[in-house]
This record gives C-alpha cells, structure tokens and sequence, in this order.
C-alpha cells in the first residue's frame, strides 16, 4: 500500500484534472472499457488524497512516556 506524502497533492491535482480529461474524451469516442479503467483510477486516486487529508486532521497524542535522567543511567 502506498502512502502519499502531502507534498505530493498538487501533483494529484493535475492528475485528476488530466485523467477527467482523458475520462471525457474516452467517452466521446464511445470507448468504454478505457473509461471504466480510468473512473478505478480516480477512484483510487481521490481515496489517497482523503487519506491525505485525513491523517493531517489528526492531533498528536501524549503517550506520557516518562523522560528518564541522565545521572539515573549512570551506575553506582
């Protein structure tokens, strides 16, 4: 499985606008197995990006991690 850096969203962006394109046309040409490929695509696609988008919501959590000292570590 692949993750997306959100770095990469305006690189999905013009993805989708290329495939839409390409979706449009493959409909004009009454080429329909191309296009159902093409709408998987998108549909994989815009699943990442909410990913995305999804893990950028997210807060951090304290795991409350106790800090141990530096002289602790040293023996005795």
């Amino acid at each position: 499985m692949l993750s997306v850096n959100p770095t990469m969203l305006p690189r999905l962006d013009e993805l989708e606008d290329d495939l839409v394109a390409r979706h449009q046309h493959g409909i004009a040409q009454g080429w329909k197995g191309e296009s159902e490929g093409i709408e998987l695509t998108l549909t994989f696609l815009r699943s990442k990006r909410s990913q995305v988008h999804g893990s950028q919501q997210l807060s951090l959590v304290n795991l409350s991690i106790p800090s141990v000292s530096h002289s602790s570590l040293t023996p005795n």
